[in-house]
């Protein structure tokens, strides 16, 4: 028989004693449970004491949390937390530096647990930890433990980041403003500022006054890469924190000290492989550089604007130069105006007598008129060229310059997520941006020369203005699914994608669909699909096994904690835990907390998980809804949540869990993976059939013969 569900077995151990093995009653008062194992091991004063875990984070049972002590499971008799924090908050007073740096290397440990840390909290802690900082000299060990007790401390949002005096904030600067500083002390004091910025405009404004651009630039340059990393973590947060004005001139500040060239040269494409993390912040830094040409992208224009006019009769002016160098007393003003008119025609504008009424649509908007000002300006003879080759032609198959470049800049628009809001989890950035100052504008550059080849290429007229520009957007789009790592290879790739190549990818795909469509194909196919099937269930499991590194997500800031879990060899149980920033693989013996597989309930994903219907009050980032999901385990009362690192690793992860649960994988990627072993296995069993078509019906049986007299006679063997 079962034991009650309110009543779990445990060990509980002391130092120096023998261990007891009890049956804790979860409906019995945490202080009468403590009572009755002090009594066991004579110890008086019960009050003093606390049950805590033995591994993982160690964290103190309290009546909030202890209904999630599952049978099995080994506590430890310790110190209260209030005692704890008294014994510690003395201890980081004492004049004696062992007993001090012991008690800060002890506190920064225990701060991690929320009961301790409140108690800590409600000494007046943090008060002294602000005392060492402020007035101490030391930058070394102490120092370091001091920083990192102090952030486990605000990680609990106990006490608001605003409350920070002066004093302490430009200690912590003085930190990182000091070159002789220990590299460990440099790193915390980059992520108390990096926590510290997005909660307060107040605090933004003194961290962007005391932290120099150029200072964290000179820390991007180093070799420890966790430091370079602090330090892009810290510029991103300035640079999210920033109004749309001040970001652009920190953007332009960065690009003077030519920061994408060391980015591209020393981070990308140096011999260390790239972090996640610094992944993101690329990511972040890309997407932030492209969301600045959004004003102008949703800005329509003003044709009583004399700076707009003025770039406008720029773009005439430099194609048509020659023709409007007559003197002004030449034409009456209505030949001129006709003449302009004609020019603009020319130009590819629709309304050639008011150019200004084709970029009144936004977007583009004047995001269309800076490029093809741009293309004008840096790149003249291919402007030239495109221009009078297309107005000189009279054979209706010229290509309207103006038309493409404000459709083309839209579509650019697209392909790069101008003006969408950054994601919190995503790390695909493109390798070219950085190698790039002006990177849409010369991107603009290659594809408008690109569309002028596309349409000679298809002998378009004006009624395949669209389809030009379909066929232009699938080149864009194959050639940046190839990461290529400068702008001059992705010229080079697109340009060799010609039409008569996309017409052959095309029809590749096509044939291969109508050759999967046949009847007894499909038959086929079904057949094998079980095989498969099991083949990607395998697969799943197995990725279960390797283990995925995933990180907390906290309202504040992107990243919490680092996380690790794996599925155990036999498929029986899941194990994860915490580990530290650089452990890629830990061993599944350092995992301490387990979750048997037979305990799973059900999978939840998206908006149905306990950890985005918790944030569902502020602004809902979209990316990690379609990251999230969470196993219910132990009669649905407890849930594991998980944000994954990517859509690949989402989608493998809620295929295994399925699987585990005997349900059916419903990932996209099961189907595209089905989709590619089918049609790999079907060309297998194809192979002879080349050339050959296969009938929709299978041909007809013959009758039976009359009689059955041809069979051969055994019986009589030769002599």
């Amino acid at each position: 028989m079962p034991p009650p569900k309110d009543v779990v077995k445990i060990a509980i151990q002391m130092v120096g004693a023998i261990p007891q093995l009890i049956d804790l009653q979860q409906t019995k008062p945490l202080t009468s449970v403590l009572k009755d194992v002090c009594d066991a091991w004579s110890l008086p004063n019960a009050e003093r004491y606390a049950l805590q875990y033995t591994d993982g984070r160690q964290t103190y049972i309290t009546e909030s949390n202890r209904g999630e002590i599952k049978n099995g499971s080994i506590l430890r008799l310790t110190t209260s937390p209030d005692q704890e924090a008294e014994r510690l908050y003395s201890g980081i007073q004492s004049n004696n530096v062992d007993v001090k740096t012991d008690s800060l290397k002890k506190l920064a440990s225990l701060s991690q647990d929320v009961t301790f840390a409140q108690e800590f909290i409600n000494r007046n802690g943090l008060k002294q930890i602000f005392h060492i900082v402020e007035e101490g000299n030391d930058t070394g060990e102490m120092l370091a433990h001091t920083l990192k007790a102090f952030m486990e401390l605000m990680e609990h949002d106990f006490v608001s980041w605003e409350t920070l005096s002066p004093a302490f904030i430009k200690k912590i600067v003085s930190y990182i403003n000091m070159n002789a500083v220990d590299a460990s002390v440099q790193q915390l004091s980059l992520s108390v500022l990096e926590n510290m910025v997005p909660t307060s405009r107040v605090l933004f404004e003194l961290v962007k006054k005391e932290v120099t651009l150029d200072r964290l630039l000179t820390h991007l340059q180093v070799t420890n890469t966790q430091l370079q990393l602090k330090a892009m973590a810290l510029l991103i947060a300035l640079l999210l924190a920033a109004t749309d004005a001040e970001r652009q001139e920190m953007m332009d500040y960065l690009r003077e000290k030519n920061i994408r060239q060391f980015i591209h040269k020393n981070i990308i494409h140096s011999s260390e492989p790239l972090a996640d993390e610094m992944a993101h912040y690329l990511y972040v830094l890309q997407s932030v550089s492209l969301n600045l040409c959004e004003r102008r992208m949703r800005t329509s224009m003003d044709p009583y604007s004399q700076e707009q006019r003025e770039l406008l009769q720029s773009l005439r002016q430099t194609a048509f130069e020659s023709e409007s160098e007559a003197p002004a007393g030449t034409f009456s003003t209505e030949r001129r105006r006709s003449l302009c008119a004609k020019e603009f025609r020319k130009l590819g504008f629709v309304n050639n007598s008011n150019p200004a009424e084709d970029l009144r649509r936004a977007p583009p908007g004047l995001l269309a008129l800076d490029n093809m000002v741009y293309f004008s300006r840096h790149t003249p003879s291919a402007y030239s060229r495109f221009v009078l080759e297309n107005s000189s032609r009279e054979d209706k198959h010229e290509c309207p310059f103006a038309r493409s470049s404000i459709q083309l800049t839209l579509i650019l628009c697209e392909i790069l997520h101008v003006g969408e809001p950054c994601s919190e989890t995503a790390q695909a950035f493109y390798p070219m941006f950085f190698g790039q100052d002006h990177f849409f504008e010369e991107l603009f550059c290659i594809c408008i020369q690109l569309v002028n080849k596309t349409w000679k290429e298809m002998r378009a007229t004006q009624e395949d203005f669209d389809k030009v520009l379909q066929v232009v957007r699938e080149q864009i789009t194959r050639t940046l699914s190839l990461k290529p790592t400068s702008l001059e290879l992705f010229k080079t790739r697109v340009n060799a994608l010609n039409y008569s190549e996309i017409l052959k990818l095309r029809q590749t795909e096509r044939l291969h669909q109508e050759e999967t469509l046949a009847v007894p194909v499909l038959e086929l196919r079904e057949r094998l699909k079980p095989e498969l099937l099991e083949l990607i269930r395998q697969q799943r499991l197995q990725h279960l096994c390797e283990g995925t590194l995933f990180r907390k997500i906290s309202s504040r800031r992107r990243q919490d904690k680092l996380w690790f879990c794996r599925l155990s060899p036999n498929h029986k149980v899941l194990h994860y835990g915490d580990v530290e920033e650089g452990v890629q693989s830990p061993p599944i013996e350092s995992l301490p907390e387990k979750i048997p597989v037979a305990d799973m309930k059900m999978l939840l994903v998206g908006k149905e998980c306990p950890h985005t219907k918790e944030k569902s009050s502020g602004k809902q980032n979209k990316d990690v809804l379609e990251l999230a999901f969470s196993i219910m385990y132990d009669m649905e009362e407890y849930c594991l949540n998980f944000v994954a690192p990517t859509r690949y690793e989402f989608c493998l992860w809620t295929d295994g869990l399925n699987v585990l649960l005997g349900k059916e994988m419903t990932s996209e990627r099961t189907q595209t993976d089905l989709d590619v072993l089918l049609s790999m296995e079907l060309k297998l069993r194809l192979l002879d059939l080349e050339n050959i078509s296969i009938p929709d019906t299978p041909p007809p049986v013959p009758k039976p013969p009359s009689n059955l007299n041809f069979c051969y006679d055994f019986s009589h063997t030769e002599q």
